[in-house]
């Protein structure tokens, strides 16, 4: 059985299905949006790219299922659901909620310069003080 590989939930959804990945178009800055200007596609690809960034956490902290559910005060189904990537399960709002139960939040950011369209970027802090 062939292990298929992506590095976005997002393609892996798109692969086969009726969304066609080619009407999406990704721009410099790594944000993509959908042809018709669908805000949906943009909410799609965030929804999946923080559920790729909270697996990797669980990942890297060596975390079971039993962990998350403790982690994020969840049972063990929404858990399943979360490691398995079932993005139409979450909102942005609770994705962004189980990154600050974590320890950490998102910074938006608009910088302006001059000759060039403005640049919209999105980082991470931590809620833990040092």
């Amino acid at each position: 059985m062939e292990k298929l590989q992506y590095t976005n939930i997002f393609d892996a959804i798109v692969d086969g299905s009726s969304i066609n990945a080619d009407d999406f178009s990704t721009h410099a800055d790594g944000s993509s949006t959908h042809a018709d200007g669908s805000a949906q596609a943009a909410d799609l690809k965030f929804r999946a790219d923080m559920m790729l960034v909270l697996r990797s956490y669980f990942e890297s902290q060596g975390w079971k299922q039993a962990d998350i559910m403790l982690a994020l005060d969840i049972t063990q189904p929404r858990a399943s659901e979360l490691t398995k990537g079932k993005v139409d399960k979450f909102s942005s709002d609770k994705l962004i909620c189980f990154l600050a139960k974590i320890g950490y939040s998102i910074k938006p950011s608009l910088t302006f310069e001059c000759g060039q369209a403005p640049l919209f970027k999105c980082t991470t802090q931590s809620l833990k003080r040092a």
